[in-house]
């Protein structure tokens, strides 16, 4: 079952950690986004591929945004 990695709150992409075909494992950092002068990396819940990116950095997010998918 494929994971979609939702922004929490409003927040810039900083970095992309990760390309599409990457595998990842649980509590891996795939993007790094900042809010309020903090960096806040965004954590996989479990492993699997990444199969879609869904922003850039840059991007400005809102709460429940689609920022990737890992199948």
């Amino acid at each position: 079952m494929a994971e979609e990695v939702r922004a929490e709150m409003v927040s810039t992409v900083q970095e992309i950690l990760v390309s599409v075909g990457d595998e990842v494992k649980a509590d891996d950092a795939v993007i790094m986004l900042e809010s309020m002068k903090m960096e806040i990396p965004v954590i996989v819940e479990g492993p699997g591929t990444v199969s879609s990116i869904n922003v850039a950095p840059g991007d400005v997010l809102q709460p429940g945004d689609l920022i990737a998918v890992i199948a």
